[in-house]
């Protein structure tokens, strides 16, 4: 036993996990009730096993905002809510590609571009589509990091096209349970979710796909949306934490702040840890609102290895440098398998912006 606990049911998890088995929906629900002090290091001794010792960054760019016409309840960018967004069409190729070049030097290792809207069809938009496209060969011909991306919906045509062209990971997230879902969202199901990640899966693209905590679900539906996850098969599992926009519903619903507490927050991610072994567990949106300087660095010590940084779609996020320091204090190192950069070099330069 790489780390004992002194907790029975920790501990189990912890060897059967080790020992290459899977944990069922009891165990999960067993575990999210165990103290923080005896999960979170359990679930890190998983992290260390499976893991390269690594937290791995990721950037995005909001390649088109504003006045999508879906009604999720969490979204600043639904044209059915009175956010006060800026909202823009599409962005030209090379703009993405300006923006892939910046993550490039802030050491993220993929870069994703990413589309409010139900979908980006070939089929209804195709000029939109070829941009897409030309971009992903951009970003893909031009720079150091593999090239993801979020544009709603599929089709398997487009999937496999997106295949062709390079993309490494197709982002989706299913935001909650099955059964929170609709208390979320009104305008299509989980069932649409679930769909296009499957799709994408089919053509061969790896999957990005996460939740949203603190929107008001139950640490079962938490659960269950982790092995919902585990089903479909995801490389990449984004925690967000709900930051409550004004003029969303669940920015009117929680004015004060997400509905979870930072224990909570740190539990899930341990959590995830134990049902997905393999995956990239990275913190994502509203990391910020969870926790502030001094406990960001407790997530990388109960599982997580991964991370967005940079600006979110809609809101501020965290410099590259603050990212160093917080994977530091976690006693882990950045990932530089894909982009070879310089950390030195990236707290020297936002030190001097």
């Amino acid at each position: 036993m790489v780390y004992e606990s002194g907790n029975r049911t920790v501990d189990d998890a912890l060897e059967r996990v080790l020992a290459g088995g899977t944990l069922t929906r009891r165990d999960a629900l067993a575990l999210v009730a165990q103290p923080v002090e005896a999960l979170a290091p359990a679930a890190d001794a998983v992290r260390a096993h499976y893991g390269d010792g690594t937290v791995d960054a990721c950037s995005i760019v909001n390649a088109k905002a504003g006045d999508c016409a879906e009604d999720c309840g969490f979204c600043a960018q639904s044209s059915r809510f009175d956010t006060g967004i800026d909202t823009h069409d599409l962005l030209d190729p090379e703009s993405i590609l300006a923006a892939a070049r910046r993550a490039e030097r802030d050491g993220a290792q993929r870069f994703g571009i990413v589309v409010a809207e139900k979908g980006v069809s070939k089929e209804r938009r195709p000029e939109e589509w070829g941009r897409v496209l030309e971009a992903i060969r951009l970003v893909r011909d031009e720079t150091a990091v593999e090239v993801d991306a979020s544009l709603g919906v599929l089709t398997e045509a487009e999937a496999g096209i997106l295949a062709d062209v390079g993309l490494n990971h197709y982002n989706h997230n299913i935001e909650t349970s099955p059964d929170y879902f609709p208390e979320v969202v009104g305008s299509h199901d989980f069932a649409d979710r679930v769909e296009t990640l499957e799709v994408a899966k089919a053509a061969g693209l790896d999957l990005c796909a996460g939740v949203i905590l603190g929107m008001g679900e139950s640490p079962t539906d938490r659960i269950d949306a982790a092995l919902a996850l585990r089903e479909v098969g995801v490389s990449s599992l984004p925690v967000n934490v709900l930051n409550p926009v004004p003029g969303t519903p669940l920015g009117e619903r929680f004015p004060d702040g997400p509905a979870i507490d930072t224990a909570d927050v740190v539990k899930t991610v341990a959590v995830y840890r134990f049902l997905h072994p393999e995956a990239r567990v990275r913190l994502t949106g509203g990391r910020e609102v969870a926790f502030d300087d001094a406990d960001a660095h407790r997530p990388f010590e109960a599982g997580a290895d991964g991370l967005l940084t940079g600006d979110y779609l809609t809101t501020a996020g965290q410099t590259a440098a603050d990212d160093l320091d917080v994977i530091e204090r976690a006693g882990l190192e950045p990932n530089r398998a894909v982009n070879g950069f310089d950390p030195d070099a990236v707290r020297a330069r936002h030190g001097e912006e």
